[in-house]
């Protein structure tokens, strides 16, 4: 489109805008636009109030959340849905509708702009779809939209067998935006509803979830490739090329996506367990697929690859049972009764909270020690992911605390050093001689 076509649209959109402010339609237009204004303001508080016992009765979240959206842009809804009911109207009877059709397209992107703004978290990507919105109904009212797509049609390549040209290129933008941030919410609020299923143990959790978001995304692409007018079998070669890339430059990811995917379906390891890899002791807050996030008891997060867990010796505390057996040494002198001393020490362990009655503490003598009776202390407890060390800190402390109430004597560690006299006279005179 040269200059002299673009002057002659303009002047031509100018006599169209002249010409209807000059008739009487359009005062007639401007009342129904000013009256069904003071309509949405009237019925607005009855929409709203209908819109928050409707939020109150439904019990799916992600529809709770986008009701206080709606209610946000109830005012906007409403004109909308009065001039389109007037513009219908007016349009049957036969009679001019400019102004009404340039106000539904404006209350049409506000009420679009305002609800995907407030429901995109990302506010550069909420701006650009605002931007995006707004420059097309800008275009349509003024008549710029088909001869704008026209231009962009015609700015077209030819990459191998395929025609791309800029508006399918746009189309293929817009769309991927559309279609990934649909597909990101529908994968979010699957995962909710997945993990909020009590019938589902949490690594199956964590594996459904997974599945349905690599899913979603790979429909999305799909979408977005089919869309731009790109023929999909032009990227078998390029897949196999890929392929040949991952297995000799990314083993070790591979490796530990698939031990990942390995874990989750022999649930080995999920959510919860209390593990100890190494020197590492905690609990497993979650399973990614990467690695496992493991938090100690001094709340460092160690982030341990899949591979790890698969290849190497993991203790798993809480695999069939979160019941785990402790044993702590104890000693008494050789005078103090033995038998006592070991009721004591069982007695004193169940005023525990954390330990366990059934099964019972059990205090046994292990021998005879070079300055005390050894014994050992044996209790079980439910929780390990609080801690071991400081629920034997705590058995430990009950169990001086009734020795010391009962008489029992905890030896510590005697040594006997005799001294000889030696007459100096016995004492050799002269060194012997080296060999």
């Amino acid at each position: 489109m040269n200059e002299t076509e673009l002057y002659t649209l303009g002047n031509q959109i100018w006599a169209n805008i002249n010409a209807e402010i000059l008739k009487i339609e359009f005062l007639v237009q401007f009342l129904a636009v000013v009256f069904g204004y003071g309509a949405a303001r009237v019925l607005r508080p009855r929409l709203q109030s209908t819109i928050s016992k409707t939020s109150e009765r439904i019990s799916i979240g992600a529809i709770r959340r986008f009701m206080p959206v709606l209610n946000s842009v109830s005012l906007p809804v409403l004109w909308l849905g009065i001039q389109f009911i007037v513009l219908a109207v007016i349009r049957g009877a036969g009679h001019p509708s400019y102004l009404l059709s340039v106000t539904c397209s404006l209350l049409s992107a506000w009420v679009i702009i305002q609800i995907l703004t407030r429901l995109m978290q990302n506010t550069a990507w909420a701006r650009l779809v605002a931007f995006c919105i707004w420059t097309i109904t800008a275009l349509n009212i003024l008549g710029f939209l088909s001869p704008t797509l026209e231009f962009l049609d015609s700015l077209a390549f030819t990459f191998g067998d395929a025609d791309i040209s800029m508006l399918k290129v746009a189309k293929g933008i817009v769309a991927a935006i559309i279609v990934f941030w649909a597909s990101m919410g529908l994968s979010k609020f699957a995962e909710s509803r997945i993990y909020k299923a009590e019938a589902l143990t949490p690594s199956v959790q964590v594996l459904l979830a997974k599945l349905i978001r690599v899913s979603l995304i790979a429909v999305a692409i799909l979408i977005v490739l089919s869309n731009s007018g790109i023929n999909i079998t032009a990227f078998a070669v390029f897949s196999g090329a890929l392929g040949v890339g991952i297995g000799f430059g990314l083993q070790k990811v591979v490796s530990n996506l698939i031990s990942g995917v390995i874990l989750l379906l022999d649930r080995s390891i999920k959510p919860g367990d209390v593990i100890e890899v190494g020197q590492t002791y905690g609990r497993v807050h979650a399973m990614g697929a990467r690695y496992a996030s493991v938090i100690t008891r001094d709340s460092t997060e160690f982030l341990i690859p899949n591979e790890d867990l698969i290849t190497q010796q993991v203790v798993n505390w809480s695999y069939s049972s979160k019941n785990i057996r402790l044993r702590v040494p104890l000693g008494v002198a050789y005078n103090s009764d033995v038998p006592a001393a070991i009721k004591l020490a069982e007695e004193a362990s169940v005023t525990i909270g954390r330990v366990l009655n059934d099964p019972a503490p059990r205090c046994l003598m292990r021998g005879f020690g070079d300055s005390a009776i050894d014994l050992e202390l044996r209790f079980w407890i439910a929780d390990p992911e609080l801690g071991c060390g400081n629920v034997t800190s705590d058995v430990l402390l009950a169990v001086w605390q009734s020795f010391r109430d009962n008489d029992v004597d905890i030896p510590f560690p005697q040594r006997d050093v005799r001294v000889h006299m030696v007459d100096p006279t016995k004492l050799p005179t002269e060194l012997p001689a080296d060999d």
